[in-house]
């Protein structure tokens, strides 16, 4: 026969290896081994051990008190504004004469930082421990 390609019992197909679709996987991985590298934050600071954050505590907001904190700097207990001498007079007697003292602290976002980590001492040095849950009120969108 003339010329050919081989139907015959005599002829062997070579094995061949397909190039293109390895190239194609080796960049797939090397791009996407680029790409986490890049998004991953370094963290620069020390290495500290954290507690574990518990939310979802259930408390009795009528049992609880509200200490409210604006931009102005006004405070108040409750919906009732009061002075800063007040105000340590008021957490005194109240933490005293509770059985489980609960405060809501509501802070504005924009309130001294000062003023609220003053509140948050004053608390803290209570005679008798108090549970305190923080709020903070955000900006209605514009």
């Amino acid at each position: 026969m003339h010329g050919g390609g081989g139907g015959g019992t005599g002829s062997k197909k070579k094995a061949t290896i397909n190039v293109i679709p390895l190239i194609d996987v080796i960049m797939f991985l090397l791009a996407t081994f680029v790409l986490f590298t890049l998004s991953m934050n370094k963290n620069n600071g020390d290495s500290v051990a954290l507690t574990e954050g518990k939310s979802g505590q259930d408390f009795d907001p009528n049992k609880a008190i509200t200490i409210s904190l604006t931009t102005e700097g006004k405070m108040s207990w409750n919906k009732e504004p009061v002075t800063w001498d007040d105000f340590i007079l008021k957490l005194i007697d109240y933490s005293t004469t509770q059985e489980s003292p609960t405060v809501l602290i509501n802070f504005d976002q924009d309130a001294a930082f000062g003023q609220s980590m003053s509140i948050m001492n004053e608390i803290r040095k209570a005679p008798k421990p108090v549970k305190v849950f923080i709020s903070t009120k955000m900006p209605t969108p514009k």
